[in-house]
């Protein structure tokens, strides 16, 4: 993954830095309206303005149904759902989520061909890492997160869950299960579940619901 780090400084910033650059033109605007308009400006920009984001970040219902993939982002298993943006034929966004404390990380970038280059966010705001990575013939995705300036790197790889499969215990396969062969034992569902690890009291859990 060492190659295509080099490309990561070519990726187009979206989403986190609209937000300052906007603000930006509206303090500059605010400037040279006279007082009464400024209060106007207030008013109408409290009713216009989005609800604050709330922190910690709850899955988004917006990124509900999108392709999930679960696997190990250094020593901690994720699911991510990830899928394009309506507004950019290469763009694509969406959270992942950490199996053991449930934080929930939002990401944005690029999909170029089977190289993707994405950024998170923890707050929907600031930028507090990097991914880069490369999605293999089966779907599945491999790579590196770095911090923002490139340092800690830690390697990601990550298969795709089929719609409405639990998620594996760390170390079992993501993808859905193969038929076993005529006259082969299979162990119980409740043995392999039996590995999984709570999540805030509730095992197997399942994003998206």
């Amino acid at each position: 993954m060492r190659e295509l780090k080099a490309k990561k400084g070519a990726m187009r910033r979206r989403g986190w830095t609209g937000v300052s650059v906007a603000a930006l033109l509206c303090a500059g605007a605010w400037a040279l309206m006279p007082a009464p308009a400024w209060a106007e400006s207030d008013a109408v920009k409290e009713l216009a303005a989005p609800p604050p984001i709330q922190l910690p970040l709850k899955p988004s219902p917006e990124f509900a149904r999108f392709p999930r993939y679960a696997g190990m982002l250094g020593s901690r298993q994720i699911v991510l759902k990830l899928g394009p943006k309506t507004d950019d034929p290469s763009g694509v966004h969406g959270e992942y989520q950490f199996i053991d404390t449930g934080e929930v990380i939002l990401i944005a970038g690029d999909r170029d061909g089977d190289t993707l280059e994405v950024e998170e966010s923890n707050d929907g705001t600031h930028i507090t890492g990097n991914w880069v990575g490369k999605f293999a013939a089966d779907g599945s995705v491999a790579g590196d997160r770095m911090n923002v300036d490139d340092s800690d790197p830690q390697p990601f790889d990550l298969k795709p869950l089929a719609a409405g499969q639990a998620v594996p215990p760390p170390g079992a396969p993501a993808t859905a299960a193969a038929r076993p062969a005529a006259g082969t034992a299979t162990a119980p569902a409740s043995a392999a579940a039996a590995g999984a690890h709570a999540v805030g009291g509730v095992s197997n859990l399942q994003t998206g619901e």
